[in-house]
């Protein structure tokens, strides 16, 4: 027989006038019995109805339905969101000892009741008792009410109620925290099969697991609260089996669990997994991948996970590097708290990398990762603090050679050459050059700039008896390795013979090396060896080049022998304007000489022959003597 679609529609609104009756008999008749029906309709996915026959036997006072539309309204189910309403018939069935209503509102009052709407929808959807152990949920707390519920329930035998006491005596307010008693419920809940209490109790067993058994424990339970579905379960099993600790190295089946945790939405699975990729740790490397799950853990506020980004875009790989990328998440991860990070973002504020060059804001991100106790960082910020570069107070000054000498004496090479540099100085603390020639020849054995300061220190005899020879030998230690500094000085050394033969074309060669990393001195120095031709062709075109390159630059003698090249054409270019204008900027800078200079040039008629001056009348005649006298006649 063939009905039609009104026949049909008439026989199902029929049907739920007599259900809708049924409902409306029994609530009348029993409100046990409209709970009862009530939880049958909820099975049947007929929440709108059954939240109707809940509230009436809630209204008689029955505590189980006063906790089921606590979840209701918890979970949006037969009626709106509305934490207010979960609170408020959670704690009438809780007054009336039911124990999955203390617990729940322990949960509730441990992550806060006043929040926003989107706070409770998320909570609807996905809250549980896991949340308290995600670390994701961050809602107004009050721990107090939290903990006289949850004492109510676990004390009734409630394991999620134990679980959730465990969690407070362990995470709340230090007031309240007892990690004896949370060892003690933990336990009490994992042995009742509760999976929270399975992963508290494994992740406090921790906490003085020394042994191999101890730590087979904790892997035991952390299985059974990740068999649960527990995402932190997850990840610390792979971290224990990443490391083989309590159970077998596994670097395949921990990048599995973790891919499992990450994509539970877990933010320390998703740092680990992304890691994994990186580095091909158990599983085929795919840095792309891997960098996009970093991403989302350190967005997701993972601050380990921000730092291994900002290193990706720091180090470039195949790629140059990003700095202005990197800073960006390192400064996520070090206002997380991530202090090698901080130190990292102090380092590029330091240098000017990616950001604005402050060495201020250089030595506030030091000194968080210092005070944090990172060992370098309080190396960097003791020389930073040391040489001036940033406000310190005297104890902070204090400090900073406290510091530094520590692990200069510790053997810290870096910090020795510091030290030793601050000693040489006077920065910040007493020059001591008998100590600095100590520090630095420490430092010499492992670092190329200390070789170059050391071998200063032993051609200038500061602190230590002096010896040419032997400077010079140190001094070419680091210009073999590119340090600028030292490829001029040993290139000064070779011109005036100091410390072994004179070699001018090897001095050329150095010093057009230490040019071309922008060494000032050593453009200066080319000029004046292309003006006079020691060693190597004369080329008054040449000298003018350099002169106006280490001119552009500041240098003062370059600018008063530019004007004298400008002034005579000796370059095969006159300019009298010019020819006032550099030596009044090197005078500026206190040269009396310029200030003759720049009074002696008169205007020269344009068609006045170039004076071509003998070169024994020259007045750079004297240059190898005077400008290459000692490493400060060319500062950088």
């Amino acid at each position: 027989m063939i009905r039609t679609n009104e026949e049909t529609r008439s026989r199902k609104n029929a049907r739920r006038t007599r259900l809708s009756l049924l409902d409306r008999v029994i609530s009348l008749i029993s409100a046990s019995a409209a709970l009862r029906r009530a939880i049958h309709l909820n099975k049947q996915s007929r929440s709108g109805q059954a939240f109707t026959l809940y509230g009436r036997a809630a209204n008689a006072g029955i505590a189980e339905a006063e906790y089921r539309i606590g979840r209701c309204y918890l979970e949006g189910s037969g009626v709106p969101v509305s934490l207010a309403e979960t609170v408020r018939w959670l704690t009438r069935a809780a007054a009336q000892d039911h124990v999955e209503a203390q617990w729940l509102l322990a949960a509730l009052y441990i992550n806060g009741s006043g929040i926003s709407r989107n706070q409770q929808q998320a909570i609807a959807g996905e809250f549980s008792v896991t949340s308290l152990f995600s670390g994701e949920m961050a809602l107004e707390p009050d721990f107090a009410a939290a903990e006289k519920w949850a004492r109510r329930a676990a004390e009734h035998g409630s394991a999620d109620g134990q679980a959730v006491l465990a969690y407070l005596l362990t995470c709340g307010p230090k007031s309240m925290r007892n990690l004896e008693d949370a060892h003690r419920w933990y336990q009490r809940a994992a042995e009742a099969g509760c999976p929270q209490g399975a992963l508290g109790y494994a992740q406090s067993l921790a906490r003085s697991a020394k042994d191999e058994e101890a730590q087979r424990k904790v892997v035991e339970h952390l299985r059974l609260a990740a068999q649960a579905g527990l995402s932190p379960a997850i990840f610390l099993l792979g971290v224990m089996t990443e490391r083989g600790i309590g159970t077998e190295r596994d670097p395949v089946a921990a990048a599995e669990l973790y891919r499992r945790a990450a994509a539970m939405g877990n933010r320390s699975g998703q740092a680990s997994w992304g890691r994994a990729l990186m580095s091909g740790l158990g599983i085929e490397a795919n840095p792309a991948e891997g960098e996009s799950w970093l991403r989302r853990a350190a967005l997701a506020g993972d601050p380990n996970a921000a730092a291994l980004v900002g290193d990706i875009y720091a180090k470039g790989g195949s790629l140059p590097p990003n700095y202005a990328e990197a800073a960006i998440w390192f400064r996520r991860a070090a206002t997380a708290g991530h202090y090698t990070a901080a130190r990292a973002l102090g380092l590029l504020y330091l240098t000017g990398a990616g950001v604005v060059r402050d060495p201020k804001e250089a030595a506030n991100w030091l000194r968080i990762a210092a005070d944090a106790g990172d060992p370098q960082a309080r190396i960097d910020l003791a020389s930073l603090l040391l040489r001036g570069a940033a406000d310190g107070q005297v104890e902070d000054l204090t400090k900073a050679r406290h510091w530094l000498e520590q692990a200069a004496a510790a053997g810290k090479l870096a910090a020795a050459f510091n030290y030793g540099l601050c000693l040489a100085e006077g920065a910040g603390v007493e020059r001591d050059e008998r100590q600095a020639a100590h520090y630095l020849r420490l430092a010499a054995d492992g670092i190329a700039d200390a070789q170059y300061w050391y071998g200063r220190m032993l051609v200038d005899g500061r602190g230590v008896e002096a010896n040419a020879d032997a400077g010079r030998a140190w001094i070419a230690r680091a210009a073999a390795v590119g340090i600028a500094d030292a490829e001029a000085a040993l290139a000064e050394m070779m011109v005036n013979g100091r410390g072994g033969p004179r070699d001018f074309v090897a001095a050329a060669a150095l010093f057009e090396k230490a040019a071309g990393k922008g060494h000032v001195g050593a453009m200066f120095a080319l000029g004046m060896l292309s003006d006079r031709g020691h060693g190597v062709p004369t080329d008054r075109a040449v000298a003018q080049h350099w002169f106006r390159t280490a001119a552009d630059r500041g240098h003062a003698e370059a600018q008063k022998m530019l004007g004298r090249y400008l002034a005579r054409g000796l370059g095969n270019e006159r300019d009298p304007q010019a020819a006032r204008l550099w030596p009044g900027r090197a005078a500026a800078q206190g040269g009396l000489e310029a200030e003759f200079d720049l009074a002696s040039i008169r205007p020269v008629p344009p068609t006045q022959p170039c004076p071509r001056t003998s070169h024994a009348a020259h007045p750079a005649n004297s240059w190898c003597n005077r400008n290459f006298d000692g490493h400060a006649s060319y500062p950088r």
